[in-house]
């Protein structure tokens, strides 16, 4: 959905335990795995959606770690061989210096207008005396982004500033942030024009010439609102002093990735290295899974038969623990039990006191822990002086136990070393978890809900870690054979490029939600409207994401549905049709979004409730919420067949009236209300809704009919549209419509697609990777599904755009329209649930 678009980590070093067991594990898993991928952006850490980080080149140590945001979550790995460096993950960037600070660093004053204005308005001697004054960031107001609210379609902004002092030798860069389609000037030459895009902080180095350093200079900005949120803001920065310390690189031999693994392969001189980041997001062990720990293993052996001293050097940054680096934060050391540890958090510690898409957590701590051995150590300090102490001896300067900084202005570190010894043909390994308590993690309709591996504030921070360490060989093993059995699964349905999309789809998907419970005791798995408008509980969210979670839990698909059942059933939402959301992550007090999709929305809930009932066998889920599931079923009855104008979940594509696609959505939730019924042993109600379902798709067929295909809305002859809505049909069992239409749909489909895949409809050349993978699955053979399959594959493994996996993108060029790191990707294992 086209709307707009973090609590502590911490980092454990184990040094000298020997995972001979796992690595032989690895390696059978890389066998069934085939062979590497390129990835648009590589998973490295995966836990919920404030701690989501990822490498967006093709080498680990070719770029910084990213939040899925684009903001730096610096993490930094090197290893010392024979008082040799190598940096093999993370690339060290000091943030830039702010020149003309943003509304990020400092609240400007712009002039602007929101009507057209005249010719020549983004020229340095433009009269702008009749525009207003306002502070930036402007935007959508009450988001906690914005100064100036602004809610009309387009507006129009400029900044008047003298150029201060900048040393000549540096370099100077624009940053800016826009939702959404955006130009800018500088003195009037266009530097910006992003088109049809919502981006944040993007980086632009700028030409001198264009700057006048004795007199006024003017950025001048424009941009259109196309729906959701609207943002703008920008700023001028410098390249900092700092110069990087680990300069020498190791080389990448090689990346592969399992639904809950990362692995790279480095040669460092005389020796090699295998690195793997885990997410042990296993399905079936819903407190594991929320365990806010990720595993980062790493096994050191010579490739010359020699012995070599070695040690391994980690690092990470309070940039993991503010939403600003303007932010002031403290950086301590301390020890729990047998673990040493420093710790990273805001001064300030507002808890759940922000909301909104791009936004990172700034409550909570970052941790960097050891095992207190002899052999390991843990230690803050400068940016530049911990890696040069251990690029000069292997170690790092310890002695300080306190550090108050501002980010933007001085970066600590907290940082670990772990003494390896000599190291020869015999592998030595070791582990680091990364992990992260933040405190409090959802506000739900007023009271404030803590992670679920809390158990209600019962278990502390310190415990889970220390159980998180107890547990690593047997968690490892559980995640090697889960990707197995993943990987097999992916592959027999598919094929090969199939399972890799699933692969990358899996932590992805997953780590868009937090799982919380209510006061009742409730599962509330939420997920977060990545990269869109970050909304809470989305339901045209929830919808594409279910079949991930009907193959591996259902019950987290009812934590997806549970809070929208309680919305009605409270009385608190009143319509006669489901909600949008319960409103902006991470508060989830009622719907926030600007307008209702009454057909989505309804069929959404009733399809997505029948699939939990045909998985599970029995209907005991529907039983519960049968009011509202019969509301939105009569609904839908009445208003689902022709729906009227309204938005359906592809809802950039704009209103519009006669959607087919929706009408079959409607028709799917008829016929599920009834099959919920029928399981239910309501004969007379089953009977009733069944039979007007397929009353409904007769009419819907004659409606929608145009010779070789179906149109996109009932009253416009020569038009298409992907009917992935069809699938429940097969899916569930439910015989509603024809025999042979879904299949005529299919081969009509072959005839349009594009290089990297099946346009969504006859609009526009943009698709849905998503509903590309639906789509596919109303084949009845596996050759005609990997036809459709192999150029989203290829537009995965080919698009220009590093980010993590985006759904929407042109067919054509594979570039990225917008959204990224979503949870709808879970809607590629779509094709596993046809068994």
């Amino acid at each position: 959905m086209l709307k707009r678009f973090l609590i502590p980590i911490l980092v454990m070093f184990v040094a000298g335990t020997s995972l001979s067991s796992c690595s032989q594990s690895v390696a059978q898993v890389e066998e069934e795995a085939g062979l590497e991928f390129r990835a648009p952006a590589y998973p490295l850490i995966t836990i919920d959606p404030y701690i989501s980080a990822w490498s967006t080149s093709d080498k680990l140590f070719d770029t910084p770690v990213k939040h899925w945001t684009g903001t730096n979550h610096s993490l930094i790995g090197a290893v010392r061989v024979d008082g040799q460096t190598y940096r093999f993950l993370g690339k060290e960037e000091i943030p830039l210096q702010p020149v003309l600070p943003n509304a990020k660093h400092e609240a400007w004053i712009g002039k602007w207008v929101t009507t057209e204005p005249a010719k020549g308005w983004e020229k340095a001697d433009f009269n702008d005396a009749s525009w207003k004054s306002g502070k930036a960031a402007f935007g959508t107001p009450n988001t906690g982004e914005t100064n100036t609210g602004w809610e009309t379609k387009e507006i129009w902004v400029r900044r008047e500033f003298n150029m201060p002092a900048v040393n000549q030798d540096s370099e100077l860069y624009l940053i800016y942030s826009h939702d959404d389609d955006f130009e800018l000037y500088l003195n009037g030459t266009q530097i910006v024009n992003t088109g049809n895009r919502a981006k944040s902080n993007i980086i632009v180095k700028l030409d001198r010439k264009l700057l006048n350093t004795n007199g006024k200079n003017v950025i001048a900005a424009h941009c259109l609102d196309r729906g959701g949120l609207a943002y703008v803001d920008f700023g001028i920065f410098k390249e900092s002093d700092v110069k990087p310390v680990f300069a020498q690189t190791a080389i990448q031999k090689s990346v592969k990735i399992t639904a809950t693994q990362t692995k790279y392969n480095f040669t460092c001189g005389p020796v090699d290295l295998q690195l793997e980041f885990v997410s042990p997001l296993l399905m079936d062990d819903l407190d594991l899974l929320s365990r806010p720990i990720n595993y980062i293993n790493y096994m050191v052996v010579s490739n010359d038969g020699q012995s070599h001293d070695v040690e391994v050097y980690f690092e990470a940054t309070p940039e993991w623990a503010v939403n600003e680096l303007s932010q002031k934060v403290e950086v301590t050391t301390g020890k729990t039990g047998n673990v040493i540890f420093a710790k990273a958090g805001t001064t300030e510690q507002p808890v759940l006191q922000k909301k909104g898409d791009n936004v990172r957590i700034d409550w909570g701590y970052l941790y960097l822990a050891s095992e207190e051995t002899e052999n390991s150590t843990v230690g803050i300090g400068d940016f530049s002086a911990m890696k040069k102490s251990f690029l000069e001896s292997g170690n790092i300067n310890a002695a300080k136990d306190k550090i108050t900084a501002i980010p933007s202005n001085t970066m600590p570190v907290l940082a670990s070393t772990g003494k390896l010894g000599e190291v020869s043909t015999n592998p030595v390994s070791a582990y680091l978890m990364l992990g992260y308590n933040d405190i409090e993690s959802i506000q739900y309709f007023g009271e404030n809900l803590k992670a679920w591996w809390t158990k209600d504030g019962k278990v502390s921070f310190d415990e889970v870690l220390t159980a998180a360490a107890a547990d690593h060989r047997n968690i490892i093993a559980r995640c090697d054979a889960f990707d197995s059995k993943v990987y097999r699964e992916a592959f027999e349905a598919g094929g090969e490029n199939y399972a890799r999309l699933c692969m990358l789809a899996y932590r992805q998907s997953i780590a868009a939600h937090k799982l919380v419970k209510d006061s009742q005791g409730t599962t509330l798995f939420l997920s977060k409207e990545n990269f869109s408008n970050g909304s809470i509980g989305t339901v045209d969210v929830t919808y594409p994401s279910a079949p991930l979670f009907l193959k591996y839990n259902p019950e987290l698909l009812k934590g997806m549905l549970n809070p929208i059942f309680y919305y009605t059933e409270s009385g608190k939402w009143t319509k006669p049709f489901a909600a949008h959301d319960i409103g902006t992550y991470p508060i989830a007090n009622g719907q926030t979004y600007g307008g209702d999709m009454p057909v989505e929305e309804s069929g959404n809930m009733l399809i997505l409730t029948t699939a939990i009932a045909v998985v599970e066998g029995n209907a005991d889920y529907a039983e519960k919420h049968w009011g509202a599931l019969t509301t939105w079923a009569n609904y839908l009855l009445e208003k689902g067949l022709d729906p009227e104008n309204q938005l359906c979940t592809d809802d950039f594509a704009g209103h519009f009236a006669h959607n087919v696609n929706l009408s079959a959505k409607a028709i799917m939730g008829v016929a599920g209300y009834g099959k919920l019924a029928e399981m239910l042993g309501k004969k007379d109600i089953a009977a009733k809704y069944t039979s007007a379902a397929k009353q409904m798709a007769q009419e819907w067929v004659k409606m929608a009919d145009d010779g070789d295909h179906f149109r996109l809305t009932f009253d416009q002859p020569g038009t298409w549209s992907q009917k992935y809505n069809l699938v429940w049909d097969k899916l569930l069992d439910l015989d509603i419509f024809p025999e042979g239409v879904a299949q005529k749909e299919v081969a009509y489909y072959l005839t349009k697609q594009n290089e990297y895949g099946l346009p969504l409809d006859n609009r526009r050349t943009y698709t849905k990777a998503d509903w590309i993978v639906w789509t596919a699955t109303l084949a009845n053979d596996k050759a005609t599904f990997q036809k459709f399959i192999d150029p989203l594959y290829a537009f995965v493994n080919e698009t220009p755009d590093r980010v993590p996996m985006s759904d929407w993108y042109e067919t054509p060029g594979a570039t990225q329209v917008g959204f990224q790191a979503r949870s709808v990707v879970g809607g590629y294992f779509i094709k596993l649930l046809e068994e």
